[in-house]
């Protein structure tokens, strides 16, 4: 772990930050929209950029003996370390709930979505979305996080409404399958999920480093 990561954890966070990782546990909820987990880990995190701009982080981080494209380095290396923590929470209910409890009546009778490896494919999509809109919009500025979080959240909330409606449709009922129905298309686009991620995530980061070499603190 490097000396950015760990000044970020321990000083940028907040509590609140690693408390909304909790939210994860919301994958187990039925009748309720569990994709909504995911904006919650999200707001934690917008929570802890909303601390440091007034604590001035970015200003002390940039008087550090260390490159500005390293700042970046440091903020999405946080990013995602919250991101892979509440996903693999999402991800430890999702296999309760193919297992344990794939017959559960409770969820075999919800008509939401369920916990399947399309849901964590459509989780890693918004982290990637917040990713994008967000800490990318944040390092436009390295100050404003208002606006790219009020864009982020007409977006990941767009996706949960179309993730939410996706499987009514006729022909695409196998998106909500249930156990280890079929487990490879499920498969695939959890693949596919992981790569927009990656993606989003390395171009969002790419730009953010561009754009905040360009700002003059």
């Amino acid at each position: 772990m490097n000396a950015l990561l760990k000044k970020e954890m321990r000083l940028s966070a907040m509590l609140l930050t690693y408390l909304f990782i909790g939210f994860g546990l919301m994958a187990l909820l039925p009748g309720y929209p569990i994709l909504c987990g995911v904006f919650f880990i999200t707001l934690g995190i917008y929570q802890s950029f909303q601390n440091a701009r007034e604590a001035n982080d970015i200003l002390y981080s940039t008087l550090l003996p260390v490159a500005k494209r390293d700042v970046v380095k440091g903020k999405y290396q946080f990013v995602i370390l919250i991101e892979l923590c509440g996903f693999t929470v999402m991800a430890m209910m999702t296999i309760l709930r193919m297992t344990i409890l794939a017959d559960s009546p409770v969820y075999r009778q919800n008509v939401l979505m369920n916990a399947n490896p399309f849901f964590l494919g459509m989780v890693l999509l918004i982290f990637g979305l917040f990713n994008v809109i967000f800490l990318g919009g944040f390092f436009k500025t390295a100050y404003s996080i208002g606006k790219p979080f009020l864009i982020y959240i007409f977006a990941a909330f767009l996706t949960i409404g179309l993730a939410e409606t996706l499987h009514h449709i006729p022909g695409l009922s196998a998106l909500n399958a249930f156990g280890f129905d079929h487990i490879v298309l499920q498969i695939s686009l959890f693949l596919c999920g992981i790569l927009i991620y990656a993606a989003l995530t390395w171009l969002s980061y790419r730009k953010a480093c561009t754009d905040f070499d360009k700002i003059d603190l």
